[in-house]
């Protein structure tokens, strides 16, 4: 494979550029971070590109680094939801958190919930498929149910104008309200639209659809859309994530046949926060691989071919890691990281390399 076809790859691969669909319309870089404790779920985003759409099996770029955004196994229904607007974080668990024993959440979830917009869908059928971000007034969550999806990211107030004045290139704005927050519609096509809110507490909200729509089942599904208190709002999140209290146990269910560079810190695991299953594999291979190719540059600066075999030997390993085979129908994030592995190996590093795999 040609230089200029991995450039072409990695590039392809981020959904951050306008011009590529059928992906998540997701922040241009995703940080994810510890925000909750049992359960918790976390991410900071900064600004996402124009025009995009719900989707799944592309590659998200995190702090410089391709990790893809899988649709998590353990939805949970969201329509035992109300219609009221709670302010009182303190207020009493609602029934869809207090199933069984009453859960407790961090002052940092639950200070991460106050500054979210904190929406659900008040509808039978509509499962939670994808969570992350909800701090500095930015984060999505997107729903499913059957085959529509519907993606809701917030972002900073300040970032407003520029949005909007992004899509009123899509199309003219029609006024409409959601749960009595303003905002205006936009349509992408006969099936796809996205809806703007105005900024409220420092934050905007854009609503956006996959394909597969009429307007009046977006109008049906903007009318049952309500503002919840913090509470019903984290006890709608998924659960079948990787918590921080569980990054031990899960990197070595990862690492279980993978390699480790010289002096590999497993304990620095503890800073990748909360993270599905995808983005869990993806920031512990990232640090394995960019570790690996670290200690690879290293040896052939220093003319030690001992250890450069051993780091080329790691890395063409990576073809037969388990975790990398799990995650490969979710997203493009091994094809990546194999095609630059292989690339490193072979004794050709790409110039990129460190942009591809989130190296620091």
């Amino acid at each position: 494979m040609t230089e200029e076809h991995l450039d072409r790859m990695v590039r392809d691969a981020d959904p951050y550029r306008p011009d590529v669909v059928g992906h998540l319309d997701g922040a241009k870089q995703i940080l994810l971070e510890e925000i909750m404790s049992e359960p918790r779920l976390e991410r900071v985003v900064e600004s996402p590109p124009p025009r995009s759409r719900v989707g799944r099996g592309t590659v998200r770029r995190f702090a410089g680094a391709l990790t893809a955004a899988a649709v998590l196994t353990g939805v949970l229904v969201v329509s035992t939801v109300f219609r009221e607007h709670p302010d009182d974080s303190q207020s009493p668990p609602t029934d869809a958190a207090s199933a069984g024993a009453p859960v407790v959440y961090s002052p940092v979830a639950m200070k991460a919930a106050e500054g979210n917009p904190r929406l659900l869908i008040d509808q039978p059928g509509w499962k939670v498929t994808t969570v992350y971000g909800f701090t500095e007034q930015q984060g999505t969550i997107a729903f499913s149910n059957g085959g529509r999806q519907l993606e809701m990211n917030w972002y900073p107030a300040a970032q407003y104008e520029g949005y909007h004045a992004d899509r009123r290139n899509v199309s003219p704005p029609k006024a409409v309200r959601v749960d009595g927050w303003p905002g205006d519609l936009f349509r992408y096509s006969a099936d796809d639209f996205a809806v703007m809110l105005r900024p409220r507490d420092g934050a905007f909200v854009e609503l956006r659809t996959g394909e597969g729509w009429s307007r009046n089942d977006f109008d049906g599904v903007l009318a049952d859309i309500v503002r919840v208190d913090v509470r019903t709002w984290l006890a709608a999140l998924p659960a079948e994530i990787v918590t921080p209290a569980r990054v031990d146990e899960q990197a070595a269910k990862v690492l279980v046949d993978v390699p480790l560079p010289p002096n590999f810190d497993r304990t620095a695991l503890g800073d990748v926060g909360t993270n599905d299953f995808y983005q869990f594999g993806a920031q512990v291979t990232s640090r394995v691989g960019c570790a690996w190719i670290a200690e690879w540059l290293r040896a052939k600066r220093a003319g030690d071919d001992a250890a450069l075999q051993r780091a080329g030997d790691a890395l063409r390993s990576s073809h037969n890691w388990r975790v990398l085979h799990q995650m490969n129908d979710e997203g493009d994030w091994p094809e990546v990281f194999w095609e630059i592995a292989d690339k490193v190996a072979a004794g050709n590093p790409p110039p990129a390399y460190a942009q591809g795999l989130g190296c620091a």
